[in-house]
């Protein structure tokens, strides 16, 4: 890395230091039942949520009254949101008249937006109205992230609690959560975008003259709109124009709440390489930023919430170090470049005219120092929006996003699932550790037992299952294979790609894979469903199962958690347990690739 890019990295952990520390203090409060900050303000709301849905917020249910209700949720909303896109032809708001979306790409895309992955199959201007930008997805943005942050408070209380039956009131946390936290962060960041140039309207598509004429080809279609084919191929026509479409839309109150609840996806295909979407060098520092503000926040609200602020320190540091070493791994890899290009007598090196390396595509605003730290939030924080295209980065680049998310996406993570990862992985090392001296494993003062490293497997588990198995049905199927457009590793590495990101709830893309297809909508949306609930549905389980025991007393038997020996050990769990399950997929795909590009 060079001086400007860990000055850069520098920067970043600062002010997400600054900022996510007394976010993480406000949030423990909240969710502690104190009314203080934003919640006086919009306490009248919440109060008249309660009443009209019928809730009791003083009443708390046990683990499993909270996962039905969990699922009921969640299950509303894809069913609401599939609704929605196959009505679209019929709604209001949809000035360039968009059809309604197809079967099996609403099915996809209500499972992804309900499941907090955000993956898109689709371009969003050309497939999506306005009133299902906003009703549909940007709500979804707002209550699968709340879902997320319901699911770590409750896991917070399992370790906070002792001899209680109850992990809190499901309904109540979401509420909290997205009035409390995720409105008033959004509200923020969408008038801040805004001034920097990010469009809000809703306004239909503008037709511009452009400086040059253009020509290109595309496929012919007839009179009804098919398209037109000879020996079962499609015919191409040349267009020649000087006229350009610029879609327009409410793009900056969606961009806010998609980073801040780490959902990813985009309006615009290009997702956050539009300058519609992110104008500016400086839209690009906030987005990244807005990506792990939250996460950050619930781990330091983790330490406050179980009375040790040592605790969430020590998850921090475990974070930090994962995200550091990934960042200065993807940077060094593309400064260093492509061998072929350096060959030929292009200078990849880095000076005050070029950013140097391998610039292919990557915004020339952004450059590859900011271009790979937006690479290595996103993908650590299950997030899925992008400004440069995957598909792109060298084989070592490209490893990078990848083995972030298949380490669980627990380097900060998403909103809530990044804690609840990273708290499963702590009880693994626990575990671990009393093997290791043959002693009755304890965490937070809580014993951790049979059960709860039953649920805990169970979560680690699910999905290096879903990613291994459905990419080798896909490499293996007529069906998987139509989808490649790069044979050999790279063309392997895009189907791993895409089922680590669909399983793990990521949401970004290789983009060099052809997705939007009866078989990848099946089988993504299948990964994206069981990779969200098969791992929530355990998390709960120890919660409550955590909630109910007796908390010990710290006895110089008892495992230090806070510590720069429990920090290491954390490290080498995640580690082992993320490279055992995927090193060989990973031999096969960015491994070789970057053997060949050597070669």
């Amino acid at each position: 890395m060079n001086t400007d890019a860990v000055s850069l990295l520098a920067l970043y952990l600062g002010v997400l230091v600054v900022l996510s520390y007394p976010l993480g203090i406000y949030m423990s409060r909240i969710f502690s039942g104190k009314n203080v900050g934003a919640a006086r303000l919009f306490a009248p709301l919440e109060r008249a949520i309660y009443k009209v849905a019928g809730i009791d917020p003083t009443e708390e249910t046990g683990w499993r009254s909270y996962a039905v209700s969990l699922m009921l949720f969640n299950i509303a909303g894809f069913v609401f949101l599939f609704l929605l896109q196959r009505a679209q032809g019929l709604l209001p708001f949809n000035p360039e008249h968009m059809g309604a979306v197809a079967p099996d790409l609403a099915f996809n895309t209500a499972i992804s937006f309900v499941t907090n992955t955000n993956w898109q199959a689709y371009g969003g201007e050309s497939t999506m109205g306005y009133l299902v930008q906003m009703l549909g997805l940007t709500v979804q943005n707002f209550v699968s992230a709340a879902t997320g942050i319901a699911v770590a408070v409750a896991l917070i209380r399992g370790f906070a609690r002792h001899s209680s039956k109850a992990i809190g009131n499901f309904w109540v946390d979401v509420v909290r959560a997205t009035l409390h936290v995720l409105l008033p962060l959004a509200i923020a960041f969408g008038l801040v975008f805004v001034s920097e140039g990010m469009i809000q309207n809703l306004s239909p598509y503008k037709q511009a003259t452009t400086l040059e004429t253009v020509s290109y080809q595309q496929p012919k279609v007839d009179a009804n709109g098919g398209a037109v084919t000879k020996d079962g191929k499609p015919v191409m026509e040349t267009v020649t124009t000087n006229k350009q479409t610029l879609a327009m839309g409410p793009v900056a109150s969606q961009e806010a709440i998609k980073l801040l609840g780490t959902n990813g996806g985009g309006f615009f295909n290009a997702n956050s390489a539009h300058p519609f979407e992110n104008p500016t060098p400086f839209t690009n520092f906030l987005q990244v930023l807005a990506i792990f503000l939250v996460p950050a926040g619930l781990v330091f609200a983790f330490g406050a919430m179980v009375g040790d602020k040592r605790q969430g320190i020590a998850l921090f540091s475990v974070m930090t170090i994962l995200f550091v070493a990934m960042v200065w791994l993807g940077t060094w890899a593309e400064q260093r470049g492509v061998p072929a290009i350096g060959s030929l007598g292009v200078s990849q090196s880095h000076g005050v005219l070029a950013d140097g390396g391998n610039m292919e595509g990557k915004e020339t605003r952004f450059g590859i120092n900011d271009t790979m730290l937006f690479v290595a939030v996103t993908t650590s924080a299950s997030c899925g929006a992008v400004d440069a295209m995957h598909d792109s980065l060298t084989p070592l680049g490209g490893f990078v996003p990848t083995f972030l998310m298949q380490l669980g996406e627990v380097v900060f993570g998403g909103v809530g699932s990044g804690l609840y990862g990273m708290l499963i992985f702590a009880l693994l090392a626990v575990f671990l550790a009393g093997l290791m001296v043959g002693r009755t494993p304890e965490y937070l003062g809580k014993k951790i037992e049979i059960f709860e490293m039953k649920m805990t497997a169970l979560a680690i588990l699910v999905t290096p299952v879903l990613v291994l198995v459905l990419t080798s049905i896909a490499v293996l199927t007529p069906a998987g294979q139509s989808g490649v457009a790069n044979p050999g590793a790279h063309g392997f590495s895009e189907i791993l790609y895409a089922f680590t990101s669909a399983a793990n709830n990521n949401g970004s893309a290789f983009a060099g894979l052809s997705v939007n297809s009866l078989f990848y909508n099946i089988a993504t949306g299948t990964a994206m469903w069981f990779g969200r609930f098969l791992m929530i549905v355990p998390v709960l389980a120890i919660a409550g199962s955590l909630a109910g025991k007796k908390r010990l007393a710290v006895t110089t038997g008892t495992l230090p958690t806070h510590g720069a020996l429990f920090v290491i050990l954390l490290l080498g769990v995640v580690l082992l347990v993320g490279a055992l399950n995927y090193v060989p997929a990973l031999a096969l795909g960015p491994v070789v690739e970057h053997l060949q590009m050597l070669r």
